[in-house]
């Protein structure tokens, strides 16, 4: 999410709810962040032990990406087209052979985010109150990288680089189809936040997980990868 939370020029619809959502948007993430980014509830319930051997997004390599600025490629190729809000319904990356169905993520009541349900490896999560993917904005997707057991649903997300795609089906009965734009792991200690959670006026998305090195004595890994992607 960016300071600047004003509805995009070519967004279809500024109704006062939408700007609320935005707003909320803003406040959630920047209050959730400790939960999200620093405190791995995306990926792990139970801590007690650390990551299965058979995950390989324990140590995913680091990636370089252009920060979403006057040079990043959300700006320099034409605005996208959007659609209309509507709930995904599932996720499909061919590459590294995800297809799995959504589950709504909502905020606590101590203005942190949810993480999906541990229990179902093969399970993403999207911020409901914000933008649904393929909607003018910033979607954001979550997903586990292992559990206390084994391998999850975006233990191979590392793998993604520029021009792979990806496509999220949704209850309206479209499919938006995304290109990757980038990807970056992050040190969760230097997360920039604007730059992930940046409002834009092209439809995006941020797919999100854990990465590198899993510290036992912090019961956590030391990153995060996001995957930057835009509607094609």
């Amino acid at each position: 999410m960016a300071a600047r939370l004003s509805s995009p020029a070519e967004t279809p619809h500024t109704s006062p709810e939408r700007s609320l959502r935005r707003r909320v948007t803003w406040v959630v993430w920047c209050a959730g962040i400790a939960v999200l980014l620093s405190t791995n509830v995306l990926h792990r319930q139970d801590e007690s032990s650390g990551p299965s051997p058979a995950s390989p997004a324990a140590a995913a390599p680091a990636q370089s990406r252009a920060p979403l600025s006057s040079a990043s490629p959300s700006n320099d190729r034409p605005a996208a087209k959007h659609l209309p809000r509507s709930r995904p319904t599932r996720l499909r990356i061919p590459k590294i052979s995800v297809d799995a169905p959504f589950t709504d993520l909502a905020i606590d009541a101590t203005g942190k985010l949810q993480p999906p349900p541990p229990d179902d490896t093969n399970l993403v999560g999207w911020y409901a109150k914000g933008v649904s993917p393929g909607e003018t904005g910033t979607a954001i997707i979550a997903g586990h990288v292992d559990t206390k057991t084994s391998a999850a649903v975006f233990a191979g997300l590392g793998g993604l680089e520029k021009g792979d795609t990806f496509s999220v089906e949704r209850s309206d009965g479209r499919t938006a189809s995304f290109v990757v734009d980038s990807a970056e792991t992050y040190a969760k200690n230097a997360f920039p936040d604007d730059k992930v959670y940046a409002d834009t006026a092209d439809a995006e998305v941020r797919l999100i997980t854990c990465a590198g090195t899993y510290d036992r004595a912090a019961k956590d890994y030391t990153d995060n990868l996001v995957v930057f992607a835009h509607l094609v």
